[in-house]
Parts: C-alpha cells; sequence; structure tokens
C-alpha cells in the first residue's frame, strides 16, 4: 500500500468517534481493533465469534479507494455490497444502519431469506443431504443442505467438509443463474477447482458425491499435510 494511502486512512480514523463507541461484545461477536496493512488494504476492526468460525472486519481497499465490510464464514471470504463506501462518513452510516443485523444473520438460520430457485430446486429438502454424516475423513460437516449459505454473484453453499486445523475444506456451490452445481476444495486457504461435481440435479450430484466425496477429502488432506 502506497505511503500516502496509509496517512489518508489514519487521517479519516485518527478522530473517528464511531470507533470509540463500538462496544466489546456484540450479538455474540467479539471486538478486535486492527489498525494494519495487508497488502492492498487497510484493516480497521473485526466483530469475530471464534466458535462458530464467524467474523465480520472493516477495512481501506487501497486498489477501489473505498471502505469495505467483509465476511468470514469458515474459510470463505466475501465483500458484502451493502457497506461498500466512498468515505469514511458513509461507511459509519452503512455499519449504523447494517452492521448489527449482520451479525445477528451470521449466526442465524432464517429460510425467509432463502431464494425462491434454491427452494424449488429441493436442496433444503435433500434426502441424500440429510444423511451425509457430520465428520468425513477427519473433516466437519460445517454446512449442511439443509441450511445453505448465501454468498455472492447468485451462488450459495449447499455443502462444506472442514478441517480448521489444516485451514482446508471442501464445497458444493449451487449458482442460481447457472442453475448449476459445482465443487471447490481448499488447501491451507488455496481454492483447487474441480469439475468432477458438475452437477444440474441433485440425483446427478448424490451420485457424484457418493463415488467420490471421501476420496476428494483424502486428497485435500494429503496435499495439506505433505
Amino acid at each position: 500500500m502506497k505511503e500516502e494511502t496509509i496517512q489518508q486512512v489514519e487521517t479519516d480514523v485518527c478522530d473517528w468517534a464511531y470507533l470509540k463507541r463500538l462496544p466489546p461484545m456484540l450479538e455474540g461477536f467479539s471486538y478486535r481493533r486492527d489498525m494494519h496493512v495487508e497488502e492492498d488494504i487497510y484493516a480497521l476492526f473485526s466483530y469475530e465469534n471464534d466458535t462458530m468460525h464467524r467474523a465480520a472486519s472493516a477495512y481501506y481497499h487501497e486498489e477501489t479507494k473505498e471502505y469495505k465490510l467483509s465476511v468470514q464464514i469458515g474459510l470463505t471470504n466475501f465483500c458484502r455490497i451493502e457497506f461498500i463506501a466512498p468515505n469514511i462518513a458513509a461507511f459509519e452510516k452503512r455499519l449504523d444502519e447494517h452492521l448489527r443485523k449482520l451479525l445477528v444473520e451470521l449466526i442465524t438460520f432464517d429460510p425467509k431469506t432463502i431464494s425462491s430457485i434454491v427452494c424449488k430446486k429441493k436442496i433444503m429438502e435433500w434426502e441424500y443431504g440429510k444423511s451425509l454424516p457430520t465428520e468425513l475423513e477427519g473433516f466437519e460437516l460445517f454446512v449442511a443442505p439443509e441450511k445453505p449459505l448465501k454468498i455472492t454473484n447468485g451462488s450459495y453453499i449447499i455443502l462444506d467438509y472442514s478441517d480448521f486445523s489444516i485451514a482446508s475444506n471442501f464445497v458444493i456451490y449451487y449458482n442460481i443463474f447457472r442453475d448449476e452445481f459445482f465443487g471447490e476444495g481448499r488447501v491451507h486457504g488455496i481454492p483447487e477447482i474441480n469439475y468432477l461435481f458438475d452437477s444440474h440435479d441433485l440425483a446427478g450430484l448424490a451420485t457424484k458425491l457418493e463415488h467420490h466425496l471421501a476420496a476428494r477429502l483424502q486428497d485435500i488432506r494429503q496435499k495439506a499435510t505433505e
């Protein structure tokens, strides 16, 4: 990050009264003051729930010259567009309007927020999904099809087997625009795309998971522990 950008952000937040009134605990999340540079972002503060592997982090993004807030759910991280702001005043307004609600959303599941397209796909009622083990090859079932997780660009995580001790997982997504299921692994947080699980219906996906899921998890663990 350029020195002039660092100076600009530090000037913005030096007397930012909003930071001083943030509570140490909010909706089950613990406050953490960051104030450091990570590549092209200046991290400001975070609210974390380590038990549930969830966090929300405020930062300045040099590339777009905007203040933003990212969400971490397990090993998945993405930006929430409703928080994007061109300046600190606008960012504070968005935080006041949405932060508390977001934190509640991160630790609860409301089926009313799920797209009608996902509902019509019968993902939450999927019998095979209900039969998935809570632990497989040392990975825990972090997200189950009964409670799909909305992320970005029309995608939902419908399945996530994670081992947080090695920062590795395997995820099945459903994209409402492409009407397609697809898989992605992470090894030490680095994505690995695999087309083996691409499917257009739950029956086809079930067959592929039955034949290949355990082996895929074994492969991810082997790469993560080499």
